[in-house]
């Protein structure tokens, strides 16, 4: 596909969507104090930030309450709290794991709830329980998406059958998830190229949603902007999972959209993820997560290894490789 504006150039099409609380979350298990949620979401208001997402709408029957902060669940009273009536520009997101959400009991009419968005997270071999989703939920007046995670391990011609599958549903946008930070840009391109000639078939848009694990989250971002891509979720200080994800403020600074604005960002990395860091929260590139990104596997193993502290890299180099081919 053609190029889709270039350094200089504005495309309205574009919406950023910081994903802050709900990757961030996974590093903390949701323990944000309100302080931070709601100075995040006044940074993400003067920022001009489209989307704000909050965490999970996750199963009070499969998770409990306790061992989590109360963002693993985003109870609609608990966002209220944050945003009141939010009487601005900025949206509300939460996200949605199939099999793993009460969509039916927990997601309330969009008329009675602040949620605006739901974000639908999927493995390509659940399209048929995230389709049933999707029409729950936009029945019920939300914009959604379908979050394809883990699509570095997919074949080709399952994302296709999946795809237009979705096509058919009332999914508003297709999303591009490299979970594995395993994508390389060129990668990248083809994707956006392949789930963007689905979403002009359909009427969709598509977005992107990048882990940092060989430090590419940026750059595939932006690759796949250039060929149509236009949802673009990034994070504060790139916290997120394992090595994080693309950097909010550096997106911010790369989009010539003069209604985005990096000074606010920058506020909340000097006044509370610098602070998260030195509480001990880890995130962000380091060579474990580098190696499960070249293997193109999930963080797991590496995520256990720095939490140990460990440093002999070639010996869990060797390890990974046989985890991955026992």
């Amino acid at each position: 596909m053609a190029q889709k504006g270039d350094l200089l150039s504005v495309r309205q099409d574009i919406r950023v969507v910081d994903a802050t609380i709900r990757d961030g979350g996974l590093c903390n298990n949701f323990r944000f104090d309100d302080k931070f949620i709601k100075d995040l979401y006044q940074a993400n208001v003067k920022a001009g930030v489209d989307y704000m997402e909050f965490g999970y709408k996750a199963s009070k029957e499969i998770f409990n309450e306790d061992d989590f902060g109360k963002w693993k669940f985003c109870n609609d009273s608990d966002i209220r709290k944050i945003v009141g009536d939010n009487k601005t520009g900025l949206k509300i997101a939460v996200m949605a794991d199939v099999g793993r959400t009460d969509f039916q009991k927990d997601i309330i009419p969009k008329k009675d709830s602040p949620i605006d968005l739901i974000r639908i997270a999927t493995y390509i071999n659940t399209i048929p329980a995230a389709v049933e989703m999707i029409e729950d939920c936009a029945k019920k007046g939300y914009e959604t998406t379908i979050n394809i995670m883990a699509v570095s391990k997919a074949n080709t011609d399952d994302i296709k059958t999946a795809l237009d599958i979705l096509g058919q549903s009332s999914v508003n946008a297709f999303y591009i998830v490299d979970s594995y930070g395993a994508l390389y840009p060129e990668q990248s391109r083809r994707l956006a190229n392949l789930y963007c000639e689905y979403a002009d078939k359909y009427g969709k848009s598509v977005g992107i949603h990048a882990h940092n694990n060989q430090q590419l989250a940026f750059a595939n971002t932006i690759e796949a902007m250039t060929q149509g891509v236009s949802y673009l979720d990034a994070t504060v200080d790139g916290m997120g999972r394992g090595a994080g994800n693309c950097a909010l403020e550096l997106l911010l600074g790369f989009l010539k959209n003069p209604k985005y604005k990096v000074a606010p960002i920058l506020k909340i990395i000097e006044e509370h993820t610098e602070k998260l860091k030195a509480e001990g929260v880890k995130w962000g590139y380091d060579i474990p997560y580098m190696l499960t990104g070249q293997f193109n596997t999930h963080p797991r193993p590496a995520i256990s290894y720095v939490k140990e502290d460990r440093k002999d890299y070639s010996k869990f180099a060797n390890e990974l490789y046989d985890i991955i081919n026992s």
